[in-house]
């Protein structure tokens, strides 16, 4: 199995809405973004899949250490070789890749945020680093497109917190801010003992306005010129959108199940946001 062939392997498991995103990408730019995902989905893995939180943290000091090995010019794992062929061409830099692992380990060192400042600080290094490396693989003429890409980040790690509410909870984890937990009237202990209330959907529904505001926003500062060269961040931006809306609609009933869209479903946002932008 070649590298790249792992990779490919590696996001078709994870099941991940954004496989569908890459689908018109050209070859060389799908590799590079399946590498980026695979190393996204190497380094969650170590802390979701990993019991033990000293073995979790070692594994990802090993791939602190893999990455600067891979900018020393010598990659070891399929990830990191498959990466490797891209980082000069797209810019991809060290600090963004040290921030997901940075992320990584948040989640393994906290398992709850006081107020929206340290969540967002949390988001940026999960979900804005790998959005400015996917603007950067996707193309960008105007430096603003960064921007949107960070804002973008942050807005699909809000819909994924919403989303994820119950199965955060049987990890021992509430993403959702303390400080508005106790504006609505909403205990730890009801949130990890599953339990839904007239204050959790009231919560929620807060929670999914912001989610909405970052994501508009968001797309507000993607500059016209590069509209086109980041269609796959429209396409994301789009999946996300719809399930956002579909937890919504289903009562923000996600302590007891993880709603998602179907395939089908995601082929068609993905086909019809292509040919609108």
């Amino acid at each position: 199995m070649t590298p790249d062939q792992y990779c490919q392997k590696k996001i078709l498991k994870s099941g991940s809405s954004f496989y569908y995103s890459f689908l018109y990408l050209s070859p060389k730019k799908r590799l590079a973004i399946t590498a980026l995902y695979a190393f996204c989905r190497e380094v969650d893995d170590a802390v979701d899949e990993t019991k033990d939180p000293t073995v979790a943290q070692n594994l990802l000091e090993w791939w602190k250490n893999e990455i600067s090995q891979m900018f020393d010019g010598i990659p070891s794992h399929p990830v990191s070789k498959a990466i490797y062929p891209h980082l000069k061409y797209y810019n991809i830099e060290k600090k963004y890749l040290f921030g997901v692992i940075k992320g990584m380990e948040m989640d393994l060192n906290i398992n709850m945020y006081q107020n929206f400042s340290s969540l967002e600080n949390y988001c940026w290094h999960v979900a804005s680093t790998v959005g400015v490396l996917s603007a950067k693989i996707f193309g960008y003429k105007d430096k603003l497109t960064l921007k949107y890409a960070e804002k973008l980040g942050i807005a699909l790690q809000l819909i994924n917190i919403i989303r994820d509410v119950g199965e955060d909870a049987r990890m021992n984890r509430i993403y959702l801010p303390q400080n508005e937990l106790d504006e609505f009237k909403v205990s730890n202990e009801e949130i990890f003992n599953l339990k839904q209330t007239k204050s959790f959907n009231s919560l929620m529904n807060f929670q999914y306005q912001r989610a909405k505001i970052f994501l508009d926003e968001a797309l507000d500062l993607l500059p016209l010129k590069d509209k086109k060269s980041q269609r796959a961040g429209l396409v994301m931006a789009a999946i996300y959108r719809s399930l956002l809306e579909e937890i919504r609609l289903d009562g923000f009933n996600v302590l007891k199940r993880k709603v998602s869209l179907t395939p089908i479903r995601k082929l068609l946002i993905c086909w019809l946001t292509i040919i609108k932008n």
